[in-house]
């Protein structure tokens, strides 16, 4: 493809992670729009009926594990594989609690709150992976949508107030809770530096449209 050196060593990362961000979406998008469950338009469905102990549907099973082994194996690849960027640290805390929500999520039978809760971040991850070969203007408002609107919408209102009034004495409400804050905070992190990055691109101060996260690596070498 003619690459520069550079972005011939993210391919075989990039790649991988829109593959796997393309069928996971793409599944988050059968769970949600073509089966029966009620989960995007009623989020606080996913505490009706919610007991200890209840069986979890196989097609949801299916998104748990899948959800869940990319998380594990993620840990170990942005440690040891990826291409290690600024945020690096970040996205390793990301990656671990993400698996402790998913984890734990099945163990207490969480209603789906995390598999369902991943189709907007595997759009944006899609994304996100795409534009670390190509401009990544799309990131922008896709991020804000996805992750800064409906995650709060769909899923923190679910888990953090309706949880509440369909389980009053729900099991680990404030552990789960607190995890998902921080996300969120880590969504508002990544999305200054694609805020950044667009700034930078509009004042000139970019001559190549590259990821701003490894911009301000090579910013902070050169200073």
């Amino acid at each position: 493809c003619n690459l520069q050196p550079k972005d011939a060593a993210k391919m075989p990362e990039s790649a991988w992670k829109l593959l796997f961000y393309t069928l996971s979406w793409s599944y988050g998008i059968y769970l949600l729009f073509f089966t029966e469950y009620p989960f995007f338009y009623d989020p606080p469905s996913v505490f009706y009926d919610w007991k200890k102990g209840m069986d979890v549907p196989t097609d949801i099973a299916i998104a748990y594990l899948l959800q869940c082994s990319f998380y594990g194996h993620s840990i170990y690849a942005t440690a040891y594989m990826d291409t290690w960027r600024k945020d690096s640290v970040v996205m390793l805390l990301h990656h671990v609690v993400t698996l402790t929500l998913i984890a734990f999520s099945y163990a207490f039978r969480g209603g789906g709150r995390r598999p369902w809760g991943k189709m907007g971040g595997s759009s944006a991850g899609s994304l996100r992976s795409l534009g670390d070969i190509t401009p990544t203007l799309p990131l922008c408002p896709s991020r804000f949508w996805f992750r800064l609107y409906w995650f709060p919408l769909k899923v923190l209102y679910a888990t953090c107030y309706s949880s509440l009034q369909s389980v009053p004495d729900i099991p680990f409400y404030f552990f789960f809770n607190a995890l998902l804050l921080v996300l969120t905070l880590m969504n508002i992190y990544w999305f200054l530096y694609i805020v950044l990055f667009v700034a930078k691109v509009l004042m000139g101060q970019m001559q190549e449209v590259n990821d701003v996260r490894e911009y301000d690596v090579e910013d902070s070498r050169k200073t």
